[in-house]
């Protein structure tokens, strides 16, 4: 018997999409990346925007033919969009078996048992190593189809679900509820776990990844806990928030040589007036003395970031802050997008909404910027020497998270310390140096 899992958007959704295949290979199923050989498919879905959530729709409409093709296939849709949508799924595709929210990730192995009894109670096996993700906006915009891959050098560790902020423009909160901490021996654990079936780096994984608690014990304490566990090499977090970003925890981001050098900080605007607006709790100012601050104690840190144009009233003044903080920042990198309304969320009814021509105009403008920024951060590096976590024989990705092609192949999960010989638009060429 076999299973094949989809998981769309963000990393968070990928995390998910593996615990909820685990029931599966307690009860002796195989992961295959081949659905057309599949007996049950999981599509763990998004509903961050209305285009995710369509997308999944579609795909679970598609999905009729192959449940259909052969009798006793089980199809399951799980994750935000179920969460938000609900019995309706179950009326608008009576295909699917079983709906299991987001909030009930948790729950999902009692959901599944009573829906499908088990010939025989199995013990749950430890998670799968993740499979290999492209990196796309945290927000997302990311699609990961298919199996876990034995072997990869990757793995994600989720600490915290859910979310206490209320951002305006993120339907987080309504889908996964307020923010619920694992303990710390349980993320440890599992650390340990992936690092002893292979992964070099892990990634903690949070809707406010930096606002975990355990009692007394915040996220620093966390990622020094992580940092040294045995065989961990790189170890990343995301999404974090300004509003938590310590003194604590960028301490032990200067003094845990295992924490990568690269953080992606969501920031959203450069106006305080829309920052306000959005909910976010946070200033324009206050967000860039946090990441001076964070540099003066690792100068070599490569700072990625979110940013949303056109919300409701934002002036041609507003977006021009955007636009300065965007270069004062110093980002290697950021995720651009334009305001759409989303039903449920804070700001789907303010008025203001901007025309779709502002918005676009708007948008385009900030990449350019973005985009020029990114190709001298990478010809910055022509010439330097860089770590390469290779994730198959000739790519991977260096420790500032940019993608690397190395001009030999290596053995994956191994890191090769290459130097930079140039760049496409995106990405690093290196030569391994021996």
């Amino acid at each position: 018997m076999k299973l094949h899992t989809i998981a769309l958007g963000c990393q968070m959704s990928s995390a998910d999409a593996e615990e909820l295949s685990r029931p599966w290979l307690a009860r002796g199923y195989t992961l295959t990346e081949d659905i057309g050989e599949a007996d049950a498919v999981i599509v763990n879905t998004c509903t961050v925007r209305q285009h995710a959530e369509d997308r999944a729709a579609s795909l679970i409409g598609r999905l009729r033919d192959w449940k259909e093709a052969r009798p006793g296939r089980t199809l399951i849709v799980a994750g935000c969009a179920a969460e938000r949508l609900g019995p309706r799924l179950r009326t608008r595709f009576p295909h699917v078996d079983l709906v299991v929210g987001a909030r009930s990730i948790e729950d999902y192995p009692r959901l599944l048992a009573a829906a499908f009894p088990p010939p025989a109670p199995l013990p749950v096996p430890p998670l799968p190593p993740r499979s290999q993700v492209s990196m796309g906006a945290p927000s997302g915009e990311r699609s990961t189809t298919g199996a876990f891959r034995d072997g990869s050098p990757l793995a994600a560790v989720t600490i915290t679900r859910g979310c206490d902020q209320r951002c305006g423009f993120c339907i987080v909160p309504s889908v996964r509820g307020p923010q619920r901490c694992r303990a710390l021996a349980d993320v440890l654990r599992e650390v340990r776990a992936r690092a002893e079936g292979g992964a070099r780096e892990i990634t903690l994984l949070g809707q406010t990844v930096n606002a975990w608690r355990d009692g007394e014990r915040g996220f620093a304490e966390l990622l020094r806990a992580a940092a040294g566990v045995p065989g961990v090499a790189r170890l990343r977090f995301m999404s974090p928030h300004p509003l938590f970003l310590d003194p604590g925890t960028m301490a032990a981001m200067a003094e845990c040589p295992t924490v990568a050098p690269h953080l992606h900080l969501p920031v959203q605007s450069g106006s305080d007036r829309i920052l306000r607006a959005m909910g976010r709790g946070h200033g324009a100012e206050e967000y860039l003395d946090k990441v001076r601050a964070l540099r003066r104690l690792r100068p070599e840190l490569a700072l990625s970031t979110d940013f949303i144009v056109g919300f409701p009233g934002e002036g041609e003044a507003d977006f021009a802050r955007t636009l300065e903080l965007a270069e004062a920042g110093g980002f290697c990198s950021a995720y651009c997008y334009k305001f759409s309304a989303r039903a449920g969320t804070p700001a789907a009814g303010l008025a203001g909404d901007l025309p779709l021509e502002v918005k676009e105009e708007r948008l385009a403008r900030l990449l350019g910027l973005v985009e020029a920024r990114t190709r001298e951060r990478l010809a910055g590096l022509v010439g330097r020497r860089v770590q390469v976590l290779l994730e198959t024989p000739t790519d991977g990705r260096t420790q500032y998270h940019f993608r690397a092609r190395l001009d030999g192949p290596g053995r994956p999960g191994s890191i090769v310390e290459a130097e930079v010989v140039g760049h496409t638009r995106t990405a690093l060429r290196c030569r391994a140096v021996a």
